[in-house]
């Protein structure tokens, strides 16, 4: 019977690894297309695209996901993927969706004020201790060989957050005696991507367990009552603030709606990854989202990265290996 109930284990670590990953990845992707966005428009703005945009892909493929052939297909014998859960699945969905936006405004506010590669790794940080905190106390199975993971994925994230170097070096460019000012000015915005980091993660660690509890009778449900939720806020917050959305129909929006639609496949993988069982291994993992945003921030917007970075995703590889070993 041992060597089945191994068999069985290593099969869910296989499982929660691949759509954990699968998560992180587009977590990264569309926080990244999403810090873009905020920097060409408002944050009112991008909250009202990305989160209706989601809402609206969730939505159609859940009720797709009646059809009983595409429903065996996303239940991996899980039970059933279009279910509500009861009114108190609906709840929780509700309070993730409400905990997801309160988020992504801090998290975009964040990404106009601040570097990326500062804010993202930040509030994955934050955002991995309270769930993974919950988990072991309640009871989940951890081995050293996982803790050890789970500890250098952390310390990965921390590497990451590191500044990026500068793009040019005093007395090549601009003139040395600007270098004290501009010290101070790459400290306050190192700063204030600290705090926006923190409320973002404070915000995001809430909606993981919330959309966790959602997601115990189904995943396709309460992840559109979650994203349906953040869109009535989105839009409550655009019309307080007469944040008109429709102004940025042209490049910003579709990068915007492209934000949205990833993040809703992300949130997606990471409900099934947590009913797959080992709740802690799937957010260590999904929080290391930030180093799929600090990799397309230096591909494509060319933002430097230090050699602590580099070192801090080398160091997120080791301890997903270790987590899965």
């Amino acid at each position: 019977m041992a060597p089945v109930t191994d068999a069985c284990y290593k099969g869910t670590l296989t499982v929660v690894t691949i759509l954990a990953l699968a998560a992180a990845m587009l977590y990264g992707t569309a926080d990244f297309l999403g810090g873009v966005a905020s920097r060409r428009a408002s944050v009112f703005a991008v909250l009202a695209m990305t989160v209706p945009a989601g809402a609206v892909v969730v939505v159609a493929v859940a009720l797709l996901g009646e059809a009983p052939w595409l429903g065996g297909l996303l239940g991996y014998g899980l039970g059933s993927p279009t279910s509500f859960g009861g009114w108190g699945a609906v709840g929780w969905a509700v309070a993730s969706g409400v905990c997801g936006s309160s988020g992504l405004i801090a998290f975009y506010a964040g990404f106009a004020a601040a570097p990326i590669t500062v804010v993202a790794p930040v509030a994955a940080l934050v955002s991995t201790v309270l769930p993974v905190g919950v988990a072991i106390a309640d009871g989940e199975r951890l081995t050293a060989i996982m803790v050890a993971g789970g500890l250098i994925c952390l310390a990965a994230i921390v590497m990451v957050s590191m500044p990026p170097g500068r793009r040019e070096r005093p007395g090549k460019g601009r003139p040395r005696g600007n270098q004290a000012g501009d010290d101070r000015h790459d400290a306050a915005s190192r700063l204030r991507g600290l705090g926006y980091g923190v409320a973002a993660g404070a915000g995001f660690g809430l909606f993981f367990l919330c959309l966790k509890n959602a997601g115990q009778s189904g995943v396709l449900w309460p992840v559109a009552v979650s994203r349906t939720a953040g869109t009535l806020i989105a839009f409550g917050i655009a019309l307080a603030t007469r944040t008109r959305p429709w102004r940025h129909a042209g490049g910003t929006g579709v990068i915007a709606l492209a934000s949205g639609a990833i993040d809703a496949a992300a949130n997606v993988c990471y409900v099934l990854a947590t009913r797959a069982g080992l709740f802690g291994l799937a957010v260590v993992i999904t929080s290391l989202y930030p180093g799929m945003t600090v990799l397309l921030a230096r591909w494509l917007l060319g933002e430097r990265m230090r050699w602590l970075q580099r070192a801090g995703l080398l160091l997120a590889a080791i301890g997903v290996v270790l987590l899965t070993a």
